[in-house]
């Protein structure tokens, strides 16, 4: 054999070879791919698994930092059952009884014998995530649980996964539940409704990654990417305002055993929303809030309340003075083939527009309305359209009710729709949507949009501050808003809701008293029911806040609207009253301490807070015995006092004290102090309860 037959020989048998190595390694990747898939896909996942890190939802507060909504940590427990996992055979033997019995005497559902049944199932059937119990458990319960046999070794030598889930919890109950909102799903992932839908993208954050590797027999997580928690929402909802606001709405439907109930309290200039109720019945005497956002959503003829856009229509074209006087019969009066009738039995006969107005006179205003009108109803209308009344107000939160202004020509106009459309019917407005245009003339005309979310921040750094923003820089002239709200004030201290007068501060608004129809065949097949409202503002002098309250449904033959709405309102007034500290600059008047009227009162020493109530004669004065500071929770009965816990290397809430406090219990534990405004707290940069070392600085925002 020659050199070049030698070289060629030697060529093919490395050739020859290659070819089997290239057919062994098609068949084994044929073999692995087809055949023993299922033998080798479990091992190789286990050597790295990827798991996704949940961010954390951000907290929403109150005006002053109170956390309303607030997501808590739960727990699964499984374990990895596979023999080829984290649990030896050797371990789980030997532990199994004792295992039962700790979750037997723990979960206390079931017998030891039927959890130690269930534990052998398990392994059998080589099960990697393994569900021990579907109850989810507190953090405080993982500790204990982390104790049990086999669980004591964690999930490197003994299998054991705690799931984390994360709970949307309300501190506060009930308190604006629905406004507030709630969450999709058992992952507790996703606003539904509320402030938790509106504002889902900047509370949800941005989920992480994590890689789990296997090293030297143990699991060791890797992050890939961190999460970013949400952001917090600091709403302008006033807890302890919507307290007081619930339970007067309460009490008064529990009374009349009415269907539903809203109470809003916004403030004038600004149009935040302090406090809004819904309640709806959900058995005799059983009211809760989580069944309609009633308050945004549910368009209904107001009634009566709609007398002050006549009024303002009439004043605006000059149509008629205050002191002009119209003829309402014997309180019957007929246009076309309807009748309409006053509340007045007989009739308020020839009276004054003013007297119309404070005595809610039906034919009085409607009479005005349809003699000035008839001939030409658009002109009416189109005063209603320039107002903004036929258009939605465009709030943060999803599904606010269409206003229904007919206009003439419609398919549904009539000879009869004039004059009963400026009494509140034909017509249809929700209770914000009425509550924003009595807003507007307490604001010199100016209407503002209702605002629920103040700001947006992340660790205590404002990230968006929402300013108020204007709808209709003037629904209508200086001088009909000047003689509207004296219309208004009149009601008060002349008309319809004379008895929520007091000698304290003034009110203005109107009462409501609507029949609405029940049942899907209208007022003649389904009969009727009534919904009772008043609204108005306060002081009327110096308007700092507006409120609407309607009661639907109320029963017991007593539905007129200063009797059943007039009430709450007034209890919501005189509290709000008694705890601002600008509308009401005097010591508590007498009377209404002893109507159960407490001020507000920060938190601070217990000398300096007992000095304080003796001087106002609030005679609610902390105990002799008590020292140091306290905090303070105002209640129906006085004052409550509680001593206020500080502990070095933990940051205390001063959410709510006086500067001075603040201060002083801040830098008393070694931190330097940043305030801006004056007045109380209302946040503070570093989260309560966190760790701090000494020298760290903390900025406290004031607000009055």
């Amino acid at each position: 054999m020659n050199i070049k037959q030698n070289i060629v020989f030697r060529f093919g048998i490395f050739y020859f070879l290659f070819i089997v190595v290239a057919v062994v390694i098609v068949v084994q990747v044929f073999i692995l791919k087809f055949i023993n898939k299922d033998e080798y896909k479990l091992p190789v996942k286990d050597e790295a698994n990827s798991n996704v890190v949940e961010a954390n939802r951000g907290d929403i507060l109150d005006v002053n930092g109170k956390k309303i909504a607030c997501s808590v940590p739960t727990y699964r427990i499984y374990m990895d059952m596979a023999p080829k996992g984290e649990l030896p055979d050797k371990v789980f033997n030997a532990n199994v009884d004792s295992l039962a019995i700790c979750l037997s005497r723990f979960f206390n559902d079931k017998s030891v014998a039927a959890y130690k049944k269930e534990l052998l199932a398990a392994r059998r059937n080589k099960l990697h995530y393994y569900m021990v119990h579907p109850r989810k458990i507190t953090h405080t319960e993982l500790q204990k649980v982390k104790q049990f046999p086999v669980f004591r070794l964690g999930r490197s030598k003994g299998g054991f996964i705690p799931e984390q889930y994360d709970k949307r919890e309300l501190p506060f109950g009930s308190l604006a539940a629905r406004t507030i909102g709630k969450l999709y799903g058992e992952s507790e992932k996703g606003g539904m409704v509320g402030i938790e839908n509106a504002f889902n993208e900047s509370l949800k954050g941005v989920n992480g990654l994590s890689i789990m590797n296997r090293i030297a027999g143990r699991w060791i997580p890797e992050t890939v990417v961190s999460p970013v928690d949400g952001c917090d929402l600091t709403t302008c909802l006033d807890i302890s305002i919507q307290d007081v606001a619930e339970h007067s709405l309460r009490k008064q439907l529990e009374k009349h055993d009415a269907r539903y109930g809203v109470a809003i309290l916004m403030e004038v200039q600004t149009g935040a929303v302090k406090a809004i109720v819904n309640l709806h019945r959900q058995s005799k005497g059983v009211y809760t809030e989580d069944h309609l956002n009633y308050a945004i959503a549910e368009s209904a003829e107001p009634g009566s309340t709609f007398k002050l856009a006549s009024m303002i229509a009439l004043l605006e074209d000059g149509a008629v003075k205050l002191n002009d006087t119209i003829d309402t019969g014997n309180g019957a009066f007929k246009f076309y083939d309807r009748i309409m009738r006053d509340s007045k039995e007989g009739g308020y006969g020839k009276i004054s527009v003013r007297e119309a107005f404070e005595k809610s006179s039906n034919i009085g205003i409607s009479r005005l309305v349809f003699n000035k009108y008839k001939e030409n109803p658009r002109r009416f209308v189109d005063v209603l359209y320039r107002i903004g009344l036929n258009d939605s107000l465009g709030i943060a939160l999803k599904g606010e009710g269409k206003p229904a202004i007919k206009y003439p020509g419609d398919k549904t106009w009539s000879g009869v729709t004039l004059p009963w459309m400026s009494i509140g019917y034909e017509v249809k407005l929700a209770p914000i949507q009425t509550l924003t245009l009595y807003n507007a003339v307490a604001n010199n005309g100016k209407m503002v949009r209702p605002m629920f979310v103040k700001e947006i921040s992340r660790n205590g750094k404002v990230i968006e501050r929402f300013s108020p923003e204007v709808i209709n820089s003037s629904i209508c002239s200086k001088e009909t808003v000047a003689k509207v709200r004296e219309l208004l004030v009149g009601v008060v201290e002349n008309g319809t809701a004379k008895n929520i007068k007091n000698s304290f501060y003034s009110i203005a608004g109107k009462t409501g008293t609507a029949q609405i129809a029940k049942g899907a065949g209208g007022y003649r097949s389904g009969g009727v029911e009534y919904q009772a409202s008043f609204v108005g503002y306060f002081p009327a002098d110096k308007p700092k806040y507006s409120c609407i309250v309607v009661v639907n449904g109320p029963s017991n033959n007593v539905y007129y609207g200063n009797i059943v709405a007039g009430t709450v309102f007034q209890e919501i007034a005189d509290r709000v009253y008694a705890s601002d500290y600008n509308m009401n600059r005097q010591p508590a008047p007498a009377e209404m301490l002893a109507q159960g009227v407490y001020p507000y009162s920060k938190g601070g020493m217990a000398n300096e807070l007992t000095t304080i109530c003796n001087e106002l004669n609030i005679g609610a004065a902390p105990d002799k015995k008590a020292k140091g500071w306290l905090s303070t929770q105002t209640t129906e009965t006085g004052i409550a006092f509680s001593p206020k816990t500080v502990t070095k290397g933990i940051v205390p809430s001063v959410i709510g004290m006086g500067a001075k406090d603040a201060v002083a219990i801040l830098e008393d534990l070694g931190m330097n102090v940043r305030i801006q405004g004056v007045g109380r707290a209302i946040s503070q940069s570093l989260k309560a309860g966190t760790k701090y070392s000494k020298g760290n600085t903390i900025f406290i925002n004031l607000d009055n």
